[in-house]
C-alpha cells in the first residue's frame, strides 16, 4: 500500500529516449487467459479479489514484485471506479502493454457479465417479477449492503469527525435524492476533508520501478477525454434525445463517481435507471442480489441493467453499451494517472480530501441501505428475520456469497408459499 510510481522514465519514453523493459514481456492472449480464469473463480468482492490477484500475479507468476503491487493497489483505491478491476487493468498493462490492460479487463469482467445478462433475459422474458425467490434476492441485498456499510464505516469513518460527515451526507441524500445531490455531497466531502481532516505529514513515499507502458502525453489525453465525456455527455443527451445516448451518459457518470468500492455504485445506478423507468425498483434489486452469486467484479451488474431495460436498446446490445460505458472512466483514469501517481499521493491535501470523500461515500451507502434497499425488501417481520439470518451468515460466519444468495432465494420462495397457504 505504500510506495509511488516513478514517472521519470515514463516522461522520457515520450521524448524518444529508449530504455530496456524491466518486466518480462508477455502477450495479450496470455493475460486474457489468466484474467479469464480469475473472472471465473474470484468470489468474495473487491477485498477478496486483491488476495486472488496477489497470489496469481505476484506469488505464482511473478509478473510484478511486491513493491509494484502495493503501488498499484494504492493508486486503484484512491481513484473512482472498481478497484479490483482497475488493478487488473494496470497489471495487464505492465505485462503486455495497453492491449494487455484491455484483455485483463475483458477476461476478468466477461464471465460475470455473461451470467448476469443471461439472468436478465430470463427475468425479462418470463413474467416472474412477483416470484417468491426474487423477493428473497431483495432481502439478501439488504444483508449485503448492511455488511458493506458496517465494514466500510470501520475502515473509512473510524472517528467522530468522519462519522459526522457520513451521517450528514446520509441525511442529505435521503432528504434530497438525486444525482446532482450525490455529486454535490462527494464534492462537499472533499471540502470537509480539507477543512477538518488534516493528514499526517508522513515520510517520503517509497518509489517503485517505473511503469513503461504509457507516457505522459497519451496519459494527459486520456485524462482530458475522461473530463470531456463527463461534461459533454449530459449536454448531448439533452440535445439529441436517444435512449442509447441516455444509457451511455447515465452509466458513464456512475462509473466516474464511484469512490469506495463496487457496492457504492448501487445508489448511483438506482438514481439513473429507476426514476427514468428503465427498470422497476424490484427488478433492479433482484439483479443486485443475483450479482452477489457470481464471481468477478460487482460492476458487471451494469450488464444486467442494460439487458433487462424496458425499452431499446436492451438485451445483449443494451448489456454491451451499459458495461462499456460504466467501465470506460476506470480505463481512462488508470491509463491517465499511472505516470503521475507518485507525485499525487505525496501531497497532504490529496490525502485529506480523500478522507472526506471516503466518509461521504459511507454516508451515501448508508442512505441507500434505507432507500431503496430496505424499503423495497423488508415488508413484514418474516422478511426482517431472513435479512438478519443472511447478515449473520455473511458477516459472522463468513459464508460464501453465492451460498447466502441461494439460501435467500429459497427462503423467499418458502415465505411466498407460506403466505399463499395462509391466504
Amino acid at each position: 500500500m505504500h510506495g509511488g510510481v516513478n514517472c521519470i522514465k515514463l516522461g522520457r519514453s515520450m521524448e524518444g529516449e529508449s530504455h530496456p523493459h524491466k518486466h518480462s514481456a508477455g502477450t495479450p492472449w496470455e493475460v486474457l487467459a489468466v484474467a479469464g480464469r480469475l473472472g471465473l473463480t474470484s468470489f468474495g468482492g473487491p477485498i477478496a479479489h486483491l488476495g486472488y490477484f496477489h497470489e496469481e500475479y505476484v506469488v505464482r507468476r511473478k509478473w510484478i514484485d511486491e513493491t509494484k503491487y502495493g503501488d498499484l493497489v494504492a493508486l486503484c483505491q484512491m481513484i473512482p471506479g472498481p478497484s479490483s478491476s482497475q488493478l487488473g487493468i494496470a497489471i495487464g498493462m505492465e505485462r503486455a502493454g495497453i492491449l494487455g490492460g484491455l484483455t485483463a479487463w475483458l477476461g476478468f469482467t466477461l464471465p460475470s457479465a455473461f451470467a448476469l445478462t443471461g439472468f436478465a433475459l430470463l427475468v425479462h422474458g418470463s413474467g416472474i417479477g412477483n416470484a417468491g425467490w426474487l423477493h428473497g434476492l431483495l432481502i439478501v441485498a439488504v444483508a449485503v449492503v448492511a455488511q458493506a456499510v458496517w465494514s466500510m464505516s470501520r475502515a473509512l469513518a473510524p472517528d467522530a469527525a468522519r462519522l459526522s460527515i457520513a451521517f450528514v451526507v446520509a441525511a442529505a441524500s435521503i432528504l434530497a435524492p438525486s444525482s446532482v445531490t450525490q455529486v454535490s455531497l462527494i464534492a462537499g466531502g472533499a471540502i470537509a476533508g480539507l477543512l477538518f481532516l488534516k493528514a499526517s505529514p508522513g515520510g517520503e513515499p517509497a518509489r517503485a520501478a517505473g511503469f513503461e507502458t504509457i507516457g505522459r502525453v497519451p496519459a494527459i489525453c486520456c485524462l482530458a477525454l475522461f473530463a470531456l465525456l463527463l461534461i459533454a455527455l449530459p449536454v448531448l443527451r439533452v440535445s439529441f434525445p436517444a435512449q442509447w445516448l441516455s444509457l451511455v451518459d447515465g452509466f458513464y457518470r456512475s462509473g466516474s463517481l464511484v469512490f469506495g468500492g463496487g457496492h457504492v455504485v448501487l445508489p448511483l445506478l438506482q438514481r439513473e435507471v429507476v426514476p427514468t423507468g428503465w427498470v422497476s425498483n424490484e427488478t433492479f434489486l433482484a439483479g443486485y442480489g443475483a450479482a452477489q452469486a457470481v464471481p468477478g467484479p460487482l460492476f458487471a451488474f451494469a450488464a444486467y441493467l442494460g439487458a433487462v431495460g424496458g425499452s431499446r436498446p436492451n438485451g445483449v446490445p443494451g448489456a454491451a453499451i451499459a458495461l462499456g460505458a460504466i467501465y470506460l472512466p476506470s480505463i481512462l483514469l488508470v491509463f491517465g494517472l499511472l505516470p503521475f501517481w507518485n507525485t499525487l499521493r505525496s501531497r497532504r491535501f490529496m490525502r485529506s480530501a480523500l478522507s472526506g470523500i471516503n466518509a461521504s461515500v459511507v454516508g451515501i451507502l448508508l442512505a441507500a441501505l434505507y432507500s431503496p434497499v430496505w424499503t423495497s425488501a423488508i415488508l413484514r417481520p418474516e422478511d426482517f428475520a431472513v435479512a438478519l439470518a443472511a447478515f449473520l451468515l455473511l458477516a459472522v460466519w463468513k459464508a460464501r456469497p453465492w451460498i447466502v444468495v441461494l439460501a435467500g432465494a429459497l427462503a423467499g420462495e418458502a415465505l411466498a408459499l407460506a403466505a399463499g397457504l395462509r391466504g
